[in-house]
């Protein structure tokens, strides 16, 4: 019982990232990595490197390397200019009240609508946004306001994924049903 009472909720993770020049980067040192990595393995092979010794063989290959600085080098930068928005699972009374405080409308409820459809992705959203400050320590995260905003500003798609982020961390299911 002590385990099932320590779990954490889960949490899910929404990756924004406007700079295509830094994703495109990290994409070529990517595929430079492979191509590295491909010629490495094939100069083993010719070589006679034993199996066992190979992989050690060829990530000690100058070219592999230079390769693989390029990459974190690459990836470094992408990070740096990516924006990491994270959601976290609501215990299971809140996500109820959050339903109740946002019924559908007669409308949406005749279309089979759990919630109310102009309300309720911002307040999610906020309800289950957490912001962590340098030292990991969490602060406050985004209110219904500044999500609405968002969901107003981006496009359909990104909007979307926003609610969905928010929505699916807590529709995941984390337990094995078994084979019944």
């Amino acid at each position: 019982m002590a385990r099932l009472k320590a779990r954490k909720l889960p949490e899910r993770s929404l990756r924004v990232c406007d700079d295509d020049e830094a994703k495109k980067h990290a994409t070529e040192a990517a595929l430079d990595m492979a191509k590295a990595r491909t010629a490495a393995r094939t100069e083993s092979i010719e070589q006679g490197v034993p199996e066992a010794d190979r992989e050690t063989w060829i990530t000690g290959q100058p070219a592999v390397l230079a390769a693989q600085l390029r990459l974190d080098a690459a990836e470094q930068a992408l990070e740096d200019v990516t924006v990491v928005l994270t959601f976290r699972a609501l215990p299971r009374p809140a996500w109820e009240q959050l339903l109740r405080d946002h019924p559908p409308t007669e409308a949406q409820a005749d279309q089979g609508m759990e919630y109310n459809i102009e309300t309720y992705p911002a307040a999610l959203i906020a309800a289950c946004h957490i912001e962590r400050d340098e030292s990991g320590a969490e602060v406050a995260g985004m209110t219904e306001q500044e999500a609405q905003e968002l969901l107003d500003a981006w496009p359909d798609s990104e909007a979307k994924a926003l609610f969905t982020s928010a929505l699916v961390v807590n529709q995941t299911l984390r337990a094995d049903l078994g084979k019944g």
